[in-house]
């Protein structure tokens, strides 16, 4: 058994010690919806495109609200069981699902008063310090200057250019990798000059 498995575990217990009407840090998505998008990813194949499609975002909202609708023990159960064999992340589930699981446990934990970072594994925090330099590349690509990751480690990645003043975020991988996706709740520090450093902060990303 690998993370992806016992961060399906820690996510619904999260989720059912949050509530199905609770935040997370997906707008405008409660618990319980939450649960449906991790839910349609892996078992309705015919909406999942239009998670990364825009022309078919509208049938996947329809399909995902029917989800939310059968509530959170459903869904949770079958969270608990993972993607099917006709779903082709049966295959992948810890390579396809790592970050995924991740990043949408830290979307309920966070929005939840209180929260603080979790002790992750280091063979994780690994896993997670490579995507957040894949990631990243994505994430800043409309930053003005260069944009360089730096792990506490003392290892570092420049994921963008450009000519503007550059700016360095430091942080744990799994807070800089949450960072690229969008979170705004997250343990990060930009160093730079103080302009150039807020607006990367505070910048739109572009990863979902």
């Amino acid at each position: 058994m690998g993370f992806v498995h016992d961060e399906r575990q820690g996510i619904v217990e999260t989720m059912q010690r949050a509530g199905p009407d609770a935040p997370t840090l997906c707008a405008g998505w409660t618990v319980r919806d939450l649960a449906a998008h991790l839910v349609l990813r892996e078992r309705r194949p015919d909406a999942a495109p239009g998670i990364l499609v825009p022309p078919l975002a509208g049938y996947t909202a329809q399909v995902q609200k029917r989800l939310a609708d059968a509530g959170l023990g459903e869904l949770a159960e079958a969270i608990l069981l993972g993607p099917p064999r006709y779903s082709p992340l049966y295959w992948f589930d810890e390579k396809a699902n790592l970050v995924e699981y991740f990043v949408h446990h830290e979307d309920v934990r966070r929005a939840q008063p209180g929260w603080e970072p979790r002790v992750i594994p280091q063979r994780v925090r690994r896993a997670l310090w490579k995507s957040a330099g894949m990631l990243g590349r994505r994430a800043y690509s409309s930053a003005p200057g260069p944009v360089v990751l730096a792990a506490p480690d003392g290892t570092n990645v420049r994921v963008t250019g450009g000519d503007g003043p550059a700016v360095t975020l430091r942080g744990e991988p799994e807070e800089l990798l949450l960072h690229a996706f969008g979170r705004g709740a997250v343990r990060i520090q930009a160093d730079g000059p103080a302009d150039a450093a807020r607006a990367v902060r505070d910048m739109t990303r572009t990863i979902p």
